[in-house]
């Protein structure tokens, strides 16, 4: 069946191994994606959303690079917001709620259509590595597959243990086995590992509760998208979501089942998220708290079932269904499957390249939760990530990395194989330094020529970009050169309590007023005709006011990038030696030759790592 040998091997069709797979073969790679059931393609394991805090530009970028995470939700959205508004745009993050079976149904039909990918539904428990190379893999029926690269993305199946109260069974997710094999050997290679923990709440029957008791979450007024293509276009209606809280009564109910909590009999000994913890978690750490927020979420368009975030729950299905059903809204609600954690094996990421490549182990490449993460969204711009470079060490091309100045996804790599993680990584606005730099709005700019380079982003997708910045530029430029008079502008800052102007001065000087706006500037005569003639849309306009009113900020944390990126240019040696500097401390030549970091900047961001080490390192290196 398998007499030719693949250019690369995805192991895994979850979010990182679906982007990966479409990556090396969109890149003219063959490409064979494998996973235990073909059924699942892209399952949304958790909620069913993409987006949200700095999840929102992962996928913003995603898409500007050329995967399919932004097209395909928004070809299967039922609801979108964008988070944040209140705030400066750096913050704002888009979020949609996504119809479950038509997300997964969308991304295997994107798969089917993608030139290059092959597929096969079976087990991978082995790999083949000669000589510190990968060679291929080999399946539970006993084939061996041959193979320049393989990206293992298993996501939670590696030896994955789902707990419900006292019960515990072997499985992936609800329903799915779990895979067996590889974590032996990866270990027997030299690879360290552990374990980790996520989990889910109670699917219900939306036709069993009272939505006239709980708070309407409608999605925005104007929706926006994702894409940044054209193949795709913003919801024109939505499906609203609920909330509703828990109370004093509910967590009593809740504690009545603490004994038999599996997180809290030493069952569970790995560590879960911190920022999406289990109500029993929630109740337990934050016990000052009387109640919480539930958001009753639809898994679609036409189905009756709800998803309730925030119900995050591992204990015994009693205890659950007794607890739920006192939260308002609840009273008669009628589950379709109860809440579970599962534990599963993850390999620490400080074992990686920037590339996601292996260090042990060439042309082995990890992507997803196999490396520590938790979120759709982390998972599938690392699995784009590692197809990219398999892609390219197949064709003998040069890697692919971005800095932590150029988007959220090199923030996410470089904390992963710097810093390392020993609880489930999430992605924050806070982790990103140049988080003015890295807004939702601009990915396209930043991120669609590198796509359009490497040969993932369309000629189409370029020449789209490419349009928008010479309508922002131009109209940018308009605000700089084009002077208004006090009797034209006056009105408008009077209405807005701004002080008013005595002469006559340029537009881009008042615009630049915090609150000012651009539906303010619109009442400007010159402004409307501008718009009209050049037929700008919102994305222009959008990105002109950001580009005016945050210049500033923007000319700031530009040069700081600049300035630090200099240590960047500052490389290490591969394989360098750290115990002959004898004036380095002692953690630090531990951690250095743990991490082996490429370039002095990645070296300062090592923990334990302080700022005299740097000096004795640069010291050393002549600079």
């Amino acid at each position: 069946m398998f007499l030719k040998e693949y250019d690369v091997i995805v192991v895994g069709a979850g979010h990182a191994g679906s982007e990966a797979a479409a990556a090396a073969a969109n890149m003219g790679c063959a490409t064979l994606l494998v996973t235990m059931n073909l059924q699942n393609i892209a399952q949304m394991s958790c909620n069913p959303a993409m987006g949200g805090i700095a999840k929102g530009q992962i996928v913003r970028e995603i898409d500007a690079l050329g995967g399919y995470s932004g097209i395909v939700t928004d070809n299967t959205a039922i609801q979108f917001k964008m988070l944040n508004k209140s705030k400066g745009p750096a913050m704002w993050s888009p979020r949609a709620q996504s119809d479950r079976m038509r997300f997964a149904e969308e991304w295997r039909l994107k798969l089917e259509n993608t030139h290059n990918v092959d597929f096969y539904q079976e087990m991978i428990n082995g790999l083949i590595i000669e000589n510190e190379e990968i060679k291929g893999v080999k399946t539970s029926l006993g084939l061996t597959i041959k193979a320049k690269t393989v990206v293992l993305t298993n996501g939670t199946f590696l030896n994955g243990l789902i707990h419900i109260g006292e019960k515990q069974f072997g499985g992936g997710r609800a329903g799915e086995r779990a895979a067996t094999g590889i974590t032996k050997e990866l270990v027997e290679v030299g690879f360290a590992s552990g374990r980790m923990k996520t989990g889910t709440p109670p699917r219900v029957d939306g036709r069993s509760l009272d939505f006239s008791k709980m708070i309407i979450q409608p999605g925005d007024d104007y929706p926006e998208k994702f894409s940044y293509s054209d193949e795709t276009k913003p919801l024109k209606e939505q499906r609203p979501c609920h909330m509703s809280y828990t109370s004093q009564l509910v967590h009593d109910l809740l504690k009545e089942g603490f004994d038999r909590s599996p997180m809290f009999n030493g069952r569970i000994k790995s560590i879960g998220p911190r920022y999406c913890p289990s109500i029993e978690d929630k109740i337990n750490r934050f016990a000052d708290k009387d109640r919480h927020q539930l958001f009753v979420e639809p898994e679609g368009w036409n189905t009756v079932e709800y998803y309730i975030n925030g119900f995050s729950t591992s204990l015994p299905e009693d205890v659950q269904f007794k607890a739920l059903r006192s939260v308002v809204g609840f009273e008669n609600v009628k589950f379709f499957r109860p809440g579970y954690a599962i534990e599963y094996d993850y390999f620490p990421p400080t074992q990686l390249k920037h590339t996601l490549e292996t260090k042990l182990v060439s042309g082995l490449y990890f992507a997803g939760q196999i490396n520590g993460t938790t979120g759709y969204e982390e998972a599938a711009s690392q699995g784009l990530m590692a197809g990219i470079n398999a892609a390219l060490k197949v064709q003998e091309r040069d890697e692919f990395i971005l800095n932590r100045d150029e988007a959220y996804i090199g923030v996410l790599i470089d904390d992963l194989i710097t810093k390392g993680t020993e609880e489930p990584y999430r992605m924050f606005t806070s982790r990103a330094e140049y988080r003015t730099l890295l807004r939702q709005d601009n990915a396209d700019f930043r991120l669609t020529p590198k796509g359009f380079e490497l040969g993932i982003a369309s000629e189409k997708r370029m020449k789209r970009m490419e349009e928008k910045q010479h309508l922002s530029d131009n109209f940018i430029n308009f605000f700089r050169d084009t002077s208004v008079k006090p009797d034209e502008i006056n009105p408008i800052l009077e209405s807005k309590n701004s002080s008013l102007v005595k002469q006559q001065d340029k537009m881009f000087k008042i615009f630049a007023r915090p609150n000012i706006i651009m539906e303010d500037m619109k009442k400007v005569a010159a402004v409307s005709e501008y718009i009209n003639e050049h037929d700008l849309d919102n994305e222009v306009l959008e990105q002109t006011e950001i580009q005016i009113k945050y210049s500033g900020y923007i000319a700031k944390e530009k040069l700081n990038a600049d300035k630090l990126q200099r240590l960047d240019y500052v490389k290490i040696p591969k394989d360098f030696d750290y115990s002959k500097l004898k004036s380095l401390s002692t953690e630090a030549k531990l951690k250095l030759s743990e991490i082996q970091p490429r370039t002095i900047s990645q070296a300062s961001r090592v923990s334990g790592v302080s700022p005299s080490d740097i000096s004795v390192l640069l010291v050393f290196l002549g600079r």
